[in-house]
């Protein structure tokens, strides 16, 4: 269903991207930012999701600039490599640019939301607050929120939180609960990583809770 395409961000720097598009006229657009595992064959596939459900979905290679053509698993020495590229490679202000340069990309085909997960999810975060053309985000289990608090949505924003997330404290989802009471928050009886059905913390329940909400939010605000 999908095909790869360039883009290219604000400073000229060219990055790839996944692009899954409908089977008829798009309802819209959805920017799809991965976890810390790069593009990989579950990004894909979240992404012909999205397009099997109407939308354009554009899932932009953020690891480009450190390596290109990142595809790790979820186990061992890859959530190691994964992580130390997230968090330790990459230039937040690039990563941007390059996050805007898919969301400029996706704007041919109408309204664009983005949607998230893990480093995406906190990715998403930023993008709410910071990127334009945007008509709404939609954040999984997105680390390190918590501090980024001063970050003011320009879009209506939806997350969703596992309550047996180790990595994301309860404390901290209701840290973001209070800066943000507009946000529209989330939680699950599941773990980190509850959407993905190649992880071991797979929780099949709160994937299609937290699914529903996401397609009934984009609905109401990529509609044409």
């Amino acid at each position: 269903m999908g095909e790869h395409v360039t883009l290219t961000a604000g400073d000229g720097f060219e990055l790839d991207a996944y692009v899954a598009r409908p089977g008829k006229e798009a309802t819209g657009a959805i920017v799809v930012i991965q976890e810390i595992f790069g593009v990989n064959k579950h990004i894909r596939e979240v992404t012909d999701g999205f397009a099997a459900d109407g939308y354009v979905a554009v899932a932009p290679a953020i690891f480009d600039r450190f390596q290109k053509g990142v595809e790790l698993g979820y186990e061992g020495d890859d959530i190691t490599t994964g992580a130390g590229i997230a968090r330790g490679k990459l230039d937040p202000a690039n990563t941007m640019k390059d996050l805007q340069a898919a969301i400029d990309y996706a704007g041919q085909f109408g309204k664009v939301g983005v949607v998230g997960y893990c480093f995406g999810g906190l990715m998403t975060w930023l993008c709410a607050g910071r990127a334009t053309g945007l008509s709404c985000a939609v954040g999984y289990y997105g680390g390190g929120i918590a501090t980024q608090l001063d970050v003011k949505p320009k879009v209506p924003t939806m997350l969703h939180f596992g309550d047996k997330d180790a990595h994301i404290p309860l404390s901290d989802v209701d840290k973001v609960r209070a800066a943000h009471p507009e946000v529209d928050v989330n939680v699950y009886e599941a773990d980190h990583g509850f959407n993905c059905d190649h992880r071991a913390s797979y929780d099949a329940d709160a994937a299609k809770a937290a699914r529903s909400k996401t397609m009934a939010f984009f609905a109401t605000h990529l509609a044409r």
